[in-house]
């Protein structure tokens, strides 16, 4: 059976549907996950939670495998069509084992793959790298012995969302919110279910773009990463005339929001907003944020008595230090935002809630909350398809030898009024370069000077150049 190495990722199993992942071979896959989670947990027998997205090869991949746990006798708990969140959720809140949720995250529609946590003391543990995805792959390609017992079973679990809803709410200490308009494009996602069962439970007008599920995504991929994605919510929130706009991605563990005069809000601003919120109820918390953009929630952060810890990109990575810092929340560039509250795992409702809640209190609009805690600029994510990216960032590191250096994740060079991180993607085959500074001009300055010394030492895979 042809199992390609390099659905292993550094944070889940993701490949194209049919060639890389399909009913076949997921068999192995999920018999060795089973394996993994009955050593790790020094259980025979498990509560395991699935769920899936709305990707059209899901239900099959779904039923392969939940046939696979029910024949090697694990106790299945089918939790339904979910985005990610819910399913972590589902696995923390329930008294249940472990899981998996089929889904692909933000990528196109041909793909498909496996998010798999282990729930700990601790909270969630997602499995990843760092975490026992090598052990896993491992047990994949060698083989692993289960019996098949058939004595297995499958019970439905259903409403999950209602409660996390509710959970959302007390994480965010019930808020009080005013009637605000609100549009949301979840780009026919799961985001859909958790942005309608929310606004049906906290005052507000919700204006829907692309809700109904549609795994072939006909309007637009679901990734709030690539702009061009969020013009048509930028644009109805002003026609509008709405106070905010939400973007979720594929799975829904992302979250991009957009301000009343359709700018796109950074998500370190967001970090800064809950941050800031958090802190004043907690001293001394601790909150973490990923290495691409540092400067903005750090001085929030410190202002507000806090502590910040920095941690590799990925929800992995990230769950983990979390777990290790007992940090109260974390928010990643990308739009990830977790909470030590829901295990370590990502949740956007309780972010949404209480961006919402400050709006209310201070009477003051999304762009201007944003301004107040922002202190930096940022280039945003530039991407490089080359073959020779560790030959790359040695020159870099070279060049900028009087800068602080840190190799937490790739390289990342900070100087007093500015920095870069550059660092090989674990999703995909890029080098990606991040840049922040205090002034915008130098931001672009700083740009111009990276771009033109990785431009000259880089051998491009192909004659585009990704940025």
């Amino acid at each position: 059976m042809d199992i390609p190495e390099g659905i292993f990722k550094s944070y889940d199993i993701r490949g194209i549907y049919p060639s890389q992942i399909n009913e076949e071979n997921i068999v192995p896959i999920v018999r060795s996950i089973y394996k993994f989670f009955q050593q790790s947990s020094g259980k025979e027998t498990l509560k395991i939670v699935v769920g899936q997205d709305m990707r059209v090869s899901s239900p099959a991949l779904f039923e392969a495998a939940t046939k696979t746990l029910v024949d090697i006798g694990a106790e299945v708990i089918d939790v339904g069509l979910v985005s990610t969140p819910t399913f972590y959720f589902s696995v923390l809140s329930y008294g249940y084992d472990c899981g998996f949720q089929i889904s692909a995250s933000h990528n196109p529609k041909e793909y498909n793959g496996l998010k798999i946590v282990l729930k700990t003391k601790k909270g969630i543990l997602k499995i990843g790298k760092p975490t026992g995805m090598e052990n896993i792959k491992k047990m994949v390609l060698e083989g692993v012995e289960l019996a098949d017992t058939g004595k297995g079973n499958i019970t439905k679990h259903l409403g999950v969302l209602a409660d996390e809803v509710k959970n959302a709410i007390k994480i965010a200490g019930n808020p009080k919110i005013k009637q605000f308009k609100v549009v949301a494009d979840p780009a026919n996602a799961m985001g859909a279910l958790y942005i309608e069962q929310l606004f049906k439970t906290i005052p507000g007008e919700l204006i829907k773009m692309n809700f109904e599920l549609d795994g072939t995504f006909p309007v637009h991929q679901p990734d709030p990463l690539q702009f061009d994605t969020l013009k048509d919510l930028q644009k109805r929130v002003v026609e509008e005339g709405a106070d905010i706009g939400l973007a979720p991605d594929g799975d829904a563990d992302r979250l991009y929001f957009i301000d009343e005069k359709g700018g796109i809000v950074l998500p370190s601003s967001i970090t800064s907003l809950v941050a800031r919120e958090l802190l004043n109820q907690q001293k001394g918390g601790k909150v973490l944020v990923d290495l691409k953009y540092v400067f903005t929630p750090k001085k929030t952060v410190e202002e507000f008595g806090g502590e910040l810890i920095i941690s590799k990109t990925g929800h992995a990575y990230i769950t983990e230090a979390m777990h290790k810092n007992e940090a109260l929340f974390a928010g990643e560039a990308s739009g990830h935002f977790y909470w030590s509250a829901t295990g370590g795992a990502e949740s956007p409702m309780p972010v949404i809630l209480l961006i919402l809640s400050i709006m209310t209190r201070e009477d003051k609009p999304l762009s201007v909350l944003a301004q107040e805690v922002r202190s930096s600029h940022e280039s945003g994510e530039m991407n490089f398809k080359v073959q020779n990216a560790q030959e790359i960032m040695e020159t870099l590191k070279e060049h900028y030898s009087d800068g602080q250096f840190s190799d937490l994740d790739g390289i990342a060079i900070d100087y007093p009024n500015w920095r870069f991180s550059l660092r090989s993607s674990n999703t995909e085959p890029l080098l990606r370069l991040n840049i922040e500074a205090l002034k915008e001009q130098d931001v672009e300055s700083k740009k111009k000077e990276v771009l033109e010394m990785i431009e000259k030492h880089a051998i491009f895979q192909t004659d585009e150049k990704s940025h």
